[in-house]
């Protein structure tokens, strides 16, 4: 049962649920797109979570009840549940060693080797549920649960930039150097965050993350082609329902 929920007087929250479920996420990102594509006057922005969407707006523009009656109209609308494009970005990864130094740990804890852990974790497309934490930080869900760990019963004061990390059945890309207490299994040389750029961040929500496995020369490659600002992700388009 969807709800409204106001947060201060220009603000406007939706829920779908109260469970990280892939389904709630769908209709949350679902909810984003129509609302953006209405081009409405007063929208100012929407910001999709696990489980429901923060809708900013103008009430000098856009009263509340006009609103609901937008975002009930597109709850209900057939083209909500009809095909439509996932965006898939690759991102490069080694994994292990000084680039991931739970990844050993996680193994012991599994009952499997490393390159099992690596294979499993590598072998999922993760939905971005939601961008937090920090700026560009994408909360992927969907982690295997052959290799699901919880997190450091202690957090680290400084994670590399950079680093693949998992906690329970969720996975995620620290963007700059900060604490956290996810367990560290591989790193990417992409940058997540430059905020010098348009848009500052590589990610949104409701797009998609495939891991993908490289050794020290082709990290190393990558990380000069990065830096020089030459480095284009792969994305790759799917037709989906």
């Amino acid at each position: 049962m969807v709800r409204y929920l106001l947060a201060g007087d220009s603000h406007l929250v939706v829920e779908f649920g109260q469970n990280i479920d892939p389904s709630i996420n769908q209709q949350v990102h679902d909810l984003a797109r129509c609302l953006a594509a209405q081009e409405l006057q007063g929208l100012r922005e929407v910001v999709p979570t696990y489980r429901s969407l923060l809708i900013s707006f103008n009430p000098l523009v856009m009263g509340l009840s006009d609103l609901k009656l937008q975002c009930d109209q597109c709850i209900s609308c057939k083209a909500v549940n009809a095909r439509h494009s996932r965006e898939i970005i690759t991102i490069p990864t080694i994994y292990g060693g000084q680039y991931g130094v739970d990844l050993a740990g996680v193994a012991r804890e599994v009952e499997l080797s490393e390159q099992e852990v690596i294979d499993i974790h590598a072998a999922q497309i993760y939905p971005i549920y939601m961008i937090g934490f920090m700026p560009g930080y994408p909360y992927l869900g969907g982690v295997d649960q052959r290799i699901a760990v919880p997190r450091l019963k202690t957090p680290r004061t400084k994670v590399p930039a950079g680093s693949v990390a998992m906690a329970e059945r969720q996975t995620g890309v620290y963007p700059i150097p900060s604490p956290g207490g996810w367990r560290l299994i591989g790193r990417t040389p992409l940058r997540l965050y430059r905020p010098e750029q348009v848009p500052p961040v590589l990610f949104r929500a409701g797009q998609y993350i495939r891991f993908s496995p490289v050794n020290v020369d082709e990290y190393r490659a990558i990380e000069e082609l990065v830096n020089n600002n030459e480095y284009v992700p792969e994305l790759v388009v799917e037709e989906v329902r």
